[in-house]
């Protein structure tokens, strides 16, 4: 636990559900105040309001698009008359898109994952700034990535550009604020076991697990305790940093077999 973050306001994007869900929990373990945004799953977002309360947080569920202007602003508008202020930005808001090949893609395609994984995560960012900005609090902005900002994406051409683009709008973010007290970093996360993944079974599983060389898949809980500490003042002078959390799957086990 981190006491430096007891009673403080975060909002984390896409978190009715895997990875954003464990991370506004965790928030409540901190005993802090959280937002909790959905696009779709009400339930979800009913149910990580009620596991915060129960932790000893607050928590008030939103729903939210985040890909627009207008979504994001519901999101810092609610924190601040719900509980004055915003301290952590998380984006987390992610959408993997149809698998095709580059040629095979739709325009429409393309532009949704772009428009919730890049355009939302840089409108949280830059209205998180704004209110920072003002009220001059040294607030922390968290990017939710992925190891695809780094390991190419076989017929994932969208995905991979929008994860790339994460990780030079973090750095950047990071560079533009830095004086100003506000940090920002990311986490990328490999393969981790979420609905997004229920696929992962029988050969597919076994194929992917040989990526990884802790050959294991992760827990959304491990994710959530890399974001608790890099938005504490325990990690208070990381900024323009990318935390992977994959169990070594960037260091391309596969070159162990040549």
């Amino acid at each position: 636990m981190y006491k430096d973050l007891k009673g403080k306001t975060a909002i984390v994007t896409g978190s009715s559900k895997g990875i954003g869900k464990a991370i506004a929990e965790r928030f409540g373990k901190e005993k802090m105040n959280v937002i909790v945004n959905y696009h779709s799953d009400s339930a979800g977002a009913r149910e990580a309001v009620d596991n915060i309360k129960a932790a000893g947080g607050d928590a008030h569920a939103v729903k939210a698009d985040v890909s627009e202007e207008a979504g994001v602003n519901a999101l810092l508008q609610a924190a601040a008359e719900h509980f004055g202020a915003i301290d952590v930005m998380v984006n987390n808001s992610g959408f993997n898109g149809k698998g095709a090949l580059p040629h095979e893609l739709g325009i429409d395609e393309w532009q949704k994952v772009m428009d919730v994984n890049l355009t939302g995560s840089f409108l949280g960012a830059r209205e998180a700034a704004k209110y920072m900005l003002e009220r001059d609090v040294k607030g922390t902005i968290l990017n939710i990535s992925s190891v695809h900002q780094q390991i190419p994406r076989p017929n994932n051409v969208h995905y991979a550009a929008s994860k790339g683009g994460m990780k030079l709008l973090t750095e950047t973010l990071a560079l533009d604020y830095a004086e100003k007290g506000i940090r920002v970093n990311a986490i990328a996360p490999g393969t981790i076991a979420t609905e997004s993944n229920e696929d992962l079974e029988g050969s597919h599983q076994t194929e992917q697990l040989k990526k990884i060389p802790m050959n294991a898949f992760g827990r959304p809980e491990q994710v959530a305790s890399a974001a608790a500490w890099l938005v504490s003042q325990e990690a208070g002078y990381v900024t323009g940093a990318t935390l992977f959390v994959d169990g070594g799957m960037t260091l391309y086990p596969s070159q162990l077999e040549s």
